[in-house]
């Protein structure tokens, strides 16, 4: 007989589905911070960079944390049938979508400035 915290909480498996949602999310959001390094790189340089690590370390944060998530929801539903929730791994998202919103930003306007200048 297995426990209670090893065992699926219910047939529609909704917290596993999340944590890969939240998975594919996270991977997403990294994959696009490096795509972002890549090709915004000779418009802005070394900021270019630095955002893309901020924003791929934040991702890399999240995906660590919706784990973490799963595992706190998983036994607190086996348990008493009530999900914990802080919202902090959504506030990591939040933050990687920020620094590449303002990444892809200042590059179209450095590439825009620099189509003007020549």
């Amino acid at each position: 007989m297995s426990t209670p915290t090893e065992t699926p909480f219910d047939p529609g498996l909704q917290p596993e589905r999340t944590l890969l949602a939240w998975r594919r999310t996270c991977l997403a959001l990294a994959v696009g911070c490096a795509v972002m390094v890549r090709f915004a790189g000779d418009a802005i340089g070394v900021w270019a960079a630095l955002l893309g690590v901020v924003g791929m370390a934040a991702s890399g944060i999240a995906y660590v944390r919706a784990a973490g998530r799963y595992r706190r929801a998983h036994d607190r539903l086996a348990r008493d049938g009530r999900l914990p929730g802080d919202g902090s791994t959504l506030a990591l998202i939040a933050l990687a979508l920020v620094v590449m919103g303002a990444s892809a930003a200042t590059f179209v306007v450095g590439v825009g400035v620099e189509r003007m200048l020549r």
